[in-house]
C-alpha cells in the first residue's frame, strides 16, 4: 500500500512539474497554421487565427532584412524584431528573431526577456556578449564572439552586447516565443512614467538624489 502509495506521488510530481514548464512556454498549435488575424477585436493570449481560406502565402513572407538598420541613435544599435506582428504565419509557433546591426562601439544595452530564451549568431565583426545569473550569486557570464559564432542568453536573465571592434557588426537572434518582449533595464528603471521616487532610487543604487534626477533627465 505504501509503496503504492509513493508510486501515486511520484507520477502526480511529473505531472505537475510538466504541467507547469508547459504553461511557461507559447501555447502549441493545434493544426497545421494558424496565421494572425490582426483585424479581429476577440482578445485573446496571442492572436486569433485568420479563416483558413483567406490566408495567402505572404502571411509567411518577408523581404528586406538583407538591408543594413541606421545606427544613428545614443546607443549606435538598431534591433529590427520580425515576431507575429510582422510575420502572421507566426503565431502560435513559438518563435521569432531579430536582426540586430550595431555601429563600432555600438551596444545592445543589458535587457531581459521575460518570455524566452536567446540563440544569437554574429553574421559580421565581433562582439562582447554576457549574461547575469540571478541572486545571490549575480556571476557574470562573458565571452567575445567573431564571425560563425553562436551564443545563448538564458530566459529572464539579463544581458547584452558591445560591438568591440572599429567596423560595423551584424547579428541575429532567434527566440523561443511569437512575443519574447523586452526591458532595457536602465530605460524602464529610470525613464517610469511616471518617474519612480528619487528616495527610493537613491536608496537603492546609494548614490545621491541629483544624480538620479540627472540620470532620469536623460529619459
Amino acid at each position: 500500500m505504501a509503496s503504492d502509495l509513493s508510486l501515486l506521488l511520484v507520477v502526480a510530481l511529473v505531472a505537475a512539474l510538466s504541467f507547469s514548464q508547459a504553461l511557461a512556454r507559447d501555447p502549441g498549435a493545434l493544426q497545421d497554421f494558424c496565421v494572425a488575424d490582426s483585424m479581429s477585436k476577440v482578445i485573446v493570449n496571442g492572436f486569433t487565427c485568420k479563416n483558413p481560406e483567406l490566408v495567402k502565402v505572404d502571411d509567411f513572407f518577408l523581404s528586406g532584412l538583407n538591408v543594413p538598420r541606421s545606427t544613428m541613435n545614443k546607443v549606435a544599435s538598431n534591433v529590427t524584431l520580425i515576431n507575429a506582428n510582422i510575420i502572421p504565419g507566426l503565431n502560435t509557433l513559438g518563435i521569432s528573431m531579430a536582426r540586430v546591426d550595431y555601429a563600432p562601439r555600438g551596444l545592445n544595452p543589458p535587457h531581459i526577456h521575460p518570455r524566452a530564451t536567446e540563440l544569437q549568431t554574429v553574421l559580421e565583426g565581433s562582439l562582447y556578449v554576457g549574461f547575469i545569473t540571478s541572486n545571490p550569486e549575480n556571476k557574470l557570464v562573458t565571452k567575445v564572439l567573431n564571425k560563425g559564432d553562436v551564443f545563448v542568453f538564458p530566459q529572464g536573465l539579463i544581458h547584452f552586447q558591445f560591438n568591440l571592434g572599429r567596423t560595423r557588426a551584424l547579428a541575429m537572434s532567434f527566440l523561443s516565443s511569437q512575443n519574447p518582449g523586452v526591458i532595457t533595464i536602465a530605460n524602464t528603471v529610470f525613464g517610469s512614467k511616471p518617474n519612480i521616487s528619487d528616495d527610493i532610487l537613491s536608496k537603492a543604487f546609494q548614490v545621491d538624489k541629483k544624480t538620479i534626477d540627472r540620470i532620469q533627465s536623460q529619459f
